[in-house]
């Protein structure tokens, strides 16, 4: 048996790659967490981490605990809610960013949907920069999009780092703009992009404007250019730029979950996706 607060915190850490960022979403002390972690990796015979001052990243052992972790603890929610007579209802107005496209999400709305059928579920899938100005606006109840770093709100479910990326067989001439995929304002991505490029002092042209992510993987596919985007959710058929291309670093990127302006109706269907999204996180990559 596992033990479901170990399981949580396990999560927590593979979804933020970060003990002090698990920590503060689960409102524990940072030794306890490590503590929870040593006591799963004790209990499975298995580590789970590879850490060390600088990074944590998850063991082959640590990615396959990530399926089982996640179905057990949706099993106990699951049957908790089925006892407890907890039955949701109302309007859920739920915004996701583009970048979730390729992803699993579908899978946490379903499985939500199945435990909460009495809630009509209204999806929008955007920029981020859209998915904020809606919200605050009071058109959207709740939100998974990337913040920006100086950014300080919303509740962490991914920490990664944003890197360059383009067809394999993309050659970029250093004398000439680099062509760039982007969305369209007010992406986040696009404008971190072009201000790394305006650091280094590059020039740069843009050689598509896309809303769609699909848009923009065709684009980059046919060899057009390069588009900024999450390390983790790098979509088929692409790949990263290589250092000798001299492009600018990036940085970091944060998806967070943000509540509306609460209405009644929707707080608890909110919290409850919310809970869903956080618990499920290992869905949110590729695949």
């Amino acid at each position: 048996m596992y033990d479901p607060s170990q399981l949580r915190t396990f999560l927590a850490v593979a979804q933020t790659l970060s003990f002090t960022q698990a920590a503060r979403r689960l409102g524990l002390r940072q030794s306890t967490v490590s503590q929870h972690v040593r006591r799963l990796e004790d209990a499975t015979g298995r580590q789970l981490f590879t850490r060390d001052t600088h990074s944590v990243e998850l063991t082959e052992d640590g990615e396959a605990m990530l399926g089982f972790a996640r179905r057990l603890l949706d099993v106990q929610e699951q049957a908790t809610a089925f006892f407890t007579g907890t039955r949701l209802r109302g309007r859920l107005r739920f915004g996701a960013s583009e970048d979730f496209v390729l992803t699993r999400l579908t899978e946490i709305l379903e499985s939500f949907r199945y435990d909460h059928p009495e809630v009509d579920l209204e999806l929008t899938v955007e920029l981020s920069g859209t998915l904020h100005e809606q919200l605050a606006a009071g058109k959207l109840d709740l939100v998974l999009a990337k913040r920006r770093p100086e950014d300080p709100r919303g509740e962490l479910v991914r920490h990664d780092r944003l890197v360059w990326i383009g067809a394999e067989r993309l050659h970029l001439d250093p004398d000439r703009p680099v062509p760039l995929i982007v969305y369209p304002p007010p992406g986040i991505s696009r404008a971190l992009a072009l201000e790394a490029l305006e650091r280094q002092g590059r020039s740069w042209r843009i050689a598509c404007t896309s809303g769609s992510l699909n848009g923009l993987i065709a684009a980059a596919q046919a060899g057009l250019g390069v588009m900024a985007h999450s390390r983790g959710l790098i979509p088929p058929g692409l790949v990263r730029v290589p250092e000798r291309a001299g492009l600018p670093e990036l940085g970091e990127v944060d998806f967070v979950l943000l509540h509306g302006r609460r209405r009644r109706a929707a707080q608890g269907a909110a919290d409850a996706l919310a809970a869903a999204i956080l618990g499920g996180g290992d869905r949110l990559r590729r695949g």
